[in-house]
């Protein structure tokens, strides 16, 4: 065990692994819990999709990709948002016309363009390849991120439980839901660079997902999703190293077997759980 710990610690790029992989993971976790509570996991698989032409054009028009992401991950939610509220289709339907397109056109712009720069990094990521300016930059971005829901995490909550109500008592509620969205693209575009577009949903859904069958109360919710999305980036990234794997992967891995446990074997709303509480509603009617 001490060399599973201490061996990787002493290089370099390990340490900023761990780092990056610590930073993205709070903000990651913190936002988590709102879209859980939103019902907007399609929104951030369709987001972390429709970022690849902004990417590519990015790349391609030697602009930062940071800025090229966030404005692809920017117009899918506004493009969303207009459709669902312009067309009889519904808000689930309108994503998935924009993500997967804006998906197609980015494959189709990174076959035309050429970029230098290999799919599968920015598929999946590349964190063993960060550098201390990385994720200093992550750092600011989880930093604000963090903050500005934390600051209106009351209003956010009073939206994600029932938009008539704060609708209804004055809340400004399109700038909130384009306020979450935005910093969802924020969010999503810090996590390009360790674990890529494909599974950044994963550290966006899970850690939600897992405190929302844990917890009974929105604050300690917000407390055990940081504690366990920091916790499965930590042995992800630890793990990848014993086992000569890619720590995206691994992280997810990792973050999808804690899942599993807790619908199992959550004290309150586990699967075992309801199956004890079932049996034993029903002895008294065989007696």
């Amino acid at each position: 065990m001490r060399e599973f710990i201490l061996e990787p610690l002493s290089l370099d790029f390990m340490q900023q692994a761990i780092v990056m992989a610590v930073l993205l993971s709070v903000a990651a976790a913190v936002l988590s819990c709102f879209l859980v509570l939103r019902g907007w996991a399609l929104m951030g698989d369709a987001i972390s999709h429709a970022v690849l032409p902004g990417i590519v054009i990015a790349y391609a028009s030697g602009l930062p990709v940071v800025l090229g992401a966030f404005a692809a991950g920017l117009f899918c939610s506004v493009a969303t948002g207009y459709l669902s509220e312009n067309s009889r289709l519904k808000e689930d339907t309108a994503m998935g016309i924009v993500f997967s397109g804006m998906f197609g056109l980015g494959i189709l712009l990174f076959s035309v363009f050429k970029i230098d720069v290999h799919l599968h990094e920015i598929l999946f990521g590349d964190i063993l390849g960060v550098t201390w300016l990385d994720t200093l930059k992550t750092g600011a971005i989880a930093l604000l991120a963090c903050t500005v829901i934390l600051l209106r995490r009351r209003d956010l909550m009073v939206l994600a439980f029932d938009p008539q109500h704060a609708r209804t008592i004055g809340l400004p509620v399109t700038a909130l839901h384009y306020g979450l969205l935005v910093i969802l693209s924020i969010v999503i575009v810090a996590g390009l660079k360790a674990v890529g577009i494909i599974l950044v949903i994963s550290l966006l859904i899970a850690p939600g997902a897992i405190a929302y069958l844990l917890s009974d109360q929105f604050d300690a919710m917000l407390w055990v999703a940081v504690v366990i999305a920091v916790f499965s980036a930590i042995l992800g990234v630890l793990l990848s190293f014993s086992l000569d794997s890619a720590p995206g992967p691994t992280i997810v891995l990792v973050l999808m077997a804690i899942f599993i446990c807790t619908f199992i074997l959550a004290p309150r709303h586990g699967l075992l759980h309801r199956f004890i509480a079932v049996r034993n509603a029903r002895r008294p009617e065989r007696g």
